[in-house]
This record gives structure tokens, sequence and C-alpha cells, in this order.
């Protein structure tokens, strides 16, 4: 195996203490063993992004730089733009990274693999996640599936590389890997707006499927499902987490380029809700927020040369029939003008999201759980599944999976 050298052997170190500090505990013998036995940077490629405006590292130019990244306990983007060129600064946006090891060791811990289990990982990205499974469970009991045929091949040749046996499969991640039902644990490491059929009918009856949650209001929160004997799951939300959306999973919509027309006519009121109660720094109203209007989206804009308007909250539907725009003139704090258009009055329906979320006692994600019944129907609840939340909107139904969806990628064995 490749040699780090004492700087990176030092930085290795610092990392799993600066896990353990996350987790507020040491991790698990077994899972300290595969963090020290599948090394992080072998599965990075030579040239990752980092920083809010993904400053492309190379190991090349700057080995110490791309090493410190390799093992700092935060997310290291992996791919730009889906793989199609190198774009310029300004117009690269992250479509895979490898996830800061805090979280991944956390979800394997909340996981809880056993001897004998047998794993399916929906987003294999650099194959890590897949390789400490594969390093914990042996040959033969990890299958990971990757949408991305490029990615899915660089994975399988790291895994090699360090002799974990995994199958690498290139197809899409929503429909499972049938072939190798009934799995023990599905986990995802890409967010979802809606749990897959398939990787409930594809887990065994007590088994686990645990998912990066994320809305279209809000990208947060683990959600923890166990299968029942009946084609359905239920489970808890934990205020954890937030990952890329899965690819087959995003709505390409914007506000100028495809809501707003200047034929709208909007109708105009006032609220005393300020729209950072909503979609401000409290990502516990937030959470709710997106439960209670899972179709529903928003984005702010800040436009000093709008006239009277410091910053403006959208939301919109993900039909694009419905929008509003909440407007602060950045003087006064307690009125706000609204301007809504369509068949619903959506700043009206978040403003009910939110009386809803305070008279329950503003409770956080970890009180929240979801319901996932055979049809594929979400029910989200509070505290216990005889307590619905409201949910005021609804998102569109999952899509069907075509049988052959699959390549596989051959790897090595232990």
């Amino acid at each position: 195996m490749e040699s780090i050298g004492a700087d990176g052997r030092d930085a290795r170190g610092g990392l799993l203490g600066a896990v353990n500090e996350s987790l507020g505990a040491p991790m698990a013998s077994v899972w300290e063993a595969a963090f020290r036995d599948v090394p992080r940077h072998t599965f990075l490629p030579e040239r990752v992004w980092v920083g809010e405006d993904l400053v492309e590292c190379s190991r090349d130019a700057a080995p110490g730089d791309w090493l410190r990244h390799a093992y700092a306990d935060a997310a290291v983007v992996t791919q730009v733009n889906d793989g199609q060129g190198a774009a310029e600064m300004g117009e690269r946006w992250a479509s895979c990274s490898a996830s800061a090891p805090s979280i991944v060791f956390r979800m394997l811990d909340m996981l809880d693999v056993r001897p004998g289990h047998r794993v399916l990982e929906i987003g294999t990205g650099t194959g890590w996640n897949a390789g400490l499974l594969a390093h914990r469970l042996g040959p033969g009991l990890v299958s990971t599936i990757e949408v991305d045929p490029v990615l899915a091949a660089q994975a399988a040749g790291s895994l090699e590389r360090v002799g974990l046996d995994a199958d690498v499969i290139q197809g899409d991640g929503a429909c499972g890997h049938a072939a190798g039902r009934p799995y023990d644990r599905v986990v995802a490491t890409c967010s979802v707006r809606a749990v897959p059929p398939a990787w409930i009918a594809q887990t065994r009856p007590g088994g686990v499927v645990l998912v990066p949650w994320e809305s279209l209001w809000f990208c947060y929160g683990l959600l923890r499902l166990t299968v029942d004997g009946y084609g359905g799951a239920s489970g808890f939300f934990s205020p954890h987490s937030a990952f890329m959306l899965m690819r087959g999973q995003r709505v390409d919509l914007r506000i100028y380029r495809d809501v707003v027309r200047e034929s709208h006519v909007p109708v105009e009121s006032v609220t005393r809700l300020s729209p950072w109660a909503v979609a401000g720094d409290d990502w516990a109203a937030q959470f709710s927020v997106g439960l209670q209007l899972p179709d529903v989206w928003r984005t702010w804009h800040h436009d000093p040369d709008v006239e009277g308007v410091a910053s403006r909250l959208w939301l919109a539907t993900n039909d694009a029939t419905s929008w509003a725009a909440v407007d602060w003139d950045g003087a006064d704090s307690d009125r706000f003008t609204v301007w809504e258009y369509g068949p619903r009055r959506l700043w009206g329906m978040v403003e009910a999201a939110y009386e809803w979320w305070r008279g329950a006692g503003r409770p956080g994600p970890e009180r929240f759980g979801l319901s996932v019944a055979p049809d594929g129907t979400h029910v989200p609840w509070l505290d216990t599944p005889d307590h619905p939340v409201p949910v005021l909107s609804r998102s569109a139904p999952s899509r069907t999976c075509a049988p052959d969806n699959e390549v596989h990628h051959g790897t090595g064995t232990l």
C-alpha cells in the first residue's frame, strides 16, 4: 500500500482525534481498524476542489495541500459539473464529494452492521465508504451502486488497489440492486426527497434503511427506517448531515427563467412573519416547514438595484404554477410586503406551517419521524406515528425502474 510519510501519518492521527471529538466518544474498535487500514487519501482523485469557491487543488502541483485536505474532517469535492469538463471559477458546481469523515463514521455507527450482514450502498462516489464496510464485513457482502460510469470505474480501481472486495455496480441507485436481495442494511450517501420503493422492497423485515434527507425547502437530516413485514418502513430523523441530492431527484428550476412571467399579476399583502424566521438560521423551523410543504422551494435574492427592496425571499412550487415573494425594505423589521401569484397562496401556507411548528413546542428534527407505506406514500409524524404532521402540499410520486440498468465492475478480494 502507498506510504503517506510522517506528515500523512500525523494528519491521519489528527483526523482520528477530530472524528472522535465530533462523535462525542471514541469510535468502535472495528471502525478504528477500518479507518487505519483503509486510508482515505487512496480513494481521492488527483484533483479535488475545496472551499465555497471550489478552488482546484492538484496533488501534483500542491501535494502538501492535497494531503491536508485528504485528512481534514471536511467534505472534499471530487467532481464538478457532472464531470463535463473543467469549468472556470464561478461556473463550477459540486456533483460528487468525499463526505466529512465524522459523518461517515456517524452513519456507519447508526447503520449497526453485524457479522454476516449483506449491505447495499447507494452512491459509491470515491468508494471509501464501501471500502470501510468491506473491511468490516469481509468478501461478498457489500454491493455499491453508482450512476456515473467514470466514478464507478474509479472506485472499483481504488478498491482493487487496496485489496477490498465490494461489488461495484454502475446503474441507477434509485432502483437498488435486486440481484443481491434481501439486504440487512441499505445506506445512501446522497440525499433524497422521497425514499425509493426499491430500497424498502429489497431489505429484509427488521432491516435498516439509512438515508440523508432533503426537502425542497431545506437540505438537512438523517432518516433511519426499520422495514416491517408488510412492505413498509418507519423511523426517526436525526439532526445531522447535508448531502448532495440523488441525481434522479434533481429539480432544475430558476425563478426568472422558469417561474415568474411579465404577464403575471400578483396579489399584494403584508405579513408580520419575518422571512428569516422560516428561511434563516433556525434549522428546526426550516426542517418542519420542509416536511409540511414538500413541493415548495425557496431562494434568497439580495439586489441593491431593486428600488425599495434590500432582500427578497422567493417561494415557488416545483410545478412552477404558483409563486410568492416576501420583501424587506431594509428598515422596517416587523412588516414585510408579500406578493403571491397562482392557484395557491404560498406565503399563507408557510405562515400556517410555521404556526403549527410553534404550537407544537418548536420541535427539532430528532422529534420527527416518517412512515413509508407499501404504496410509497410518505407520512411524516411528530414523536409517534399516530401524530401525523399536517402536509399542506404533495410531492411527485416515485418513478418505476427498468430491470436492466446495471454494469458490474470486478474488485479484488481479501
